[in-house]
């Protein structure tokens, strides 16, 4: 394999040095930037165009999962390892939804965390301490979301608290859209869908996008998308 080049995103100056020091040791990795906000690490990418990119999933500006998002919106060839301090399914699910190809905890060994780039570079996903396919990956996605959806029913209908308007915008967010994308698709205003949006999470009881998909997920409200 030839050598593969790397950056590292994390806020944490210690911790980033202990990772760029931890793969400085090995002879097939070279680390060509670090940074430490989603936006400092969208132009490094953008501009050094590396292997593999390694980031914190609680940087901040941009969080990790944006940063992931809008990797892939790019089309950019770079492959997204997201850390996190805490080992959640909902945040891998979303994690993998937004195009991350390996997601580990912050304690991992650096000789795994090694074999997970590797493994990441060479067209693999690394999720959850294991090692998929693609295909792999979308059936143990389907599997994970199945197990965790929860009925919710009324007489004739499957229940769900929003409103149609709310349910179209909901789809969208599902499907990545920014809120100006939603707004020219659905024909309504920005602030109408920024509306919306917030009546979403009020609704939900929950503080940003990402956790309403994968509360919405979890309830069966909307499907897990089929991927490339």
């Amino acid at each position: 394999m030839d050598e593969i080049t790397i950056i590292i995103v994390d806020d944490h100056p210690l911790f980033l040095q202990g990772v760029v020091d931890a793969l400085s040791l090995e002879s097939d990795m070279r680390v060509i930037g670090q940074a430490s906000s989603g936006e400092d690490a969208l132009n490094i990418i953008r501009s050094l165009r590396p292997d593999i990119a390694v980031l914190d999933i609680n940087i901040p500006g941009l969080n990790g999962q944006q940063v992931t998002h809008q990797v892939a919106k790019e089309k950019l060839a770079t492959r997204i390892i997201l850390m996190t301090g805490y080992d959640d399914r909902e945040q891998i699910i979303h994690a993998a939804l937004a195009g991350a190809k390996g997601y580990c905890a912050k304690d991992i060994e650096s000789k795994d965390l090694s074999q997970v780039i590797r493994e990441v570079a060479n067209g693999k996903y690394a999720i959850a301490g294991r090692i998929f396919t693609r295909r792999e990956l979308d059936r143990w996605l389907d599997d994970q979301i199945e197990g965790s959806i929860r009925t919710y029913s009324e007489p004739g209908s499957p229940f769900h608290p929003l409103s149609k308007r709310e349910m179209e915008v909901l789809s969208c967010v599902v499907r990545g859209m920014s809120n100006k994308e939603i707004a020219s698709l659905l024909g309504i205003s920005h602030q109408t869908v920024k509306n919306h949006i917030t009546s979403i999470l009020r609704k939900f009881s929950v503080e940003d996008r990402t956790q309403a998909v994968v509360y919405a997920l979890k309830h069966g409200w909307v499907k897990l998308l089929d991927k490339e």
